[in-house]
């Protein structure tokens, strides 16, 4: 099975080598990476460390030369439109190509429109690795939680905001929390969409369109990030026996789901101010099986490699 990347950054370097390591055992053969800074195709499959020629034209010049069945797209977020990754989705649709992203940007902004599409083009457009990195979430429920119904989430799922509360909560400042985000590269590229909750309802309204069917955009998330926090709350919280913890809830009402995102005072020994550092959480509430949880912890480019990997299987199982 032939695969185009789009965006050769963390993620797609850790996938590109996990592929090659698994090679053997499965059928899948990268034959086209582009990128803004240059492209290299080769529909024989390229090694594994292409050499890039300057960038093509258009995505489609790159899916004509890569005979690709899948698009993975792997670009970076842009939290308001989903775009560019959401024109690259819908191109490879438009092609019957099957896509898989890590890129929550189009699944927050049109995922029912994209569905749509691929349903109409009898493809698949999988998307594991864009809320909780490679922890099973859309595809458990899909898979594991038949006739039940998801009425509600809450979940701690941005790191960066972690490490800055937990740095300021030390003494440090914020513009230092900001840095040790960095320095572990889980910050936005951009870390003010961390910081103003961009990032976290991006999430939020994935997770609710995927879960719940809510046909929601972050820009209807009842959204506030950190940035009016300073060390004196978090001593004064910590004082208190408290932890503030950035979370996104989803709540579905008469009025449809709802959606918020805010840095919360939790109690010290709260479910979800126990995740620390990169390490990530997420409660479901369902009608049938209750409440329950997934986390993961410090993960890494290859835990987010790993979800676009298990969605590429899953494509191969069932073409």
């Amino acid at each position: 099975m032939n695969l185009a990347i789009l965006g050769f950054g963390n993620v797609a370097r850790a996938l590109a080598r996990l592929l090659h390591k698994q090679r053997g055992a499965h059928p899948f053969r990268i034959t086209a990476i582009h990128t803004r800074r240059g492209t290299a195709v080769e529909a024989s499959g390229l090694p594994a460390e292409p050499a890039f020629g300057p960038p093509a034209a258009s995505l489609d010049e790159v899916l004509d030369g890569a005979n690709a069945q899948v698009l993975v797209e792997l670009t970076t977020l842009n939290p308001e439109s989903g775009e560019p990754a959401l024109t690259h989705i819908r191109t490879a649709l438009r092609r019957g190509l099957h896509v898989v992203t890590a890129n929550k940007g189009p699944i927050a902004c049109a995922y029912h429109e994209l569905r749509e599409e691929a349903r109409r083009r009898n493809v698949r457009l999988l998307h594991e690795a864009v809320t909780m990195d490679g922890t099973p979430v859309s595809n458990m429920v899909r898979h594991c939680l038949p006739a039940a119904a998801v009425t509600g989430f809450a979940g701690a799922l941005n790191s960066t905001t972690k490490v800055i509360l937990e740095a300021m909560a030390r003494g440090h400042s914020f513009e230092e929390g900001i840095a040790q985000a960095r320095a572990l590269g889980v910050a936005e590229g951009d870390p003010w969409f961390d910081i103003e909750g961009w990032d976290s309802a991006c999430k939020a309204a994935a997770l609710a369109n995927v879960l719940m069917d809510a046909r929601t955009t972050p820009a209807q998330v009842d959204r506030k990030g950190i940035s009016r926090l300073t060390p004196e709350k978090l001593a004064e919280a910590a004082a208190k026996g408290k932890a503030i913890v950035l979370v996104s809830r989803a709540r579905r009402t008469t009025q449809g789901v709802k959606l918020r995102v805010r840095a919360e005072v939790l109690d010290r020994d709260d479910v979800l101010a126990s995740m620390h550092g990169t390490s990530n959480l997420l409660l479901l509430e369902t009608d049938l099986m209750g409440q329950f949880g997934v986390f993961t912890l410090d993960p890494g480019p290859e835990q987010t490699a790993y979800g676009v990997f298990a969605d590429l299987m899953e494509i191969a199982r069932n073409t």
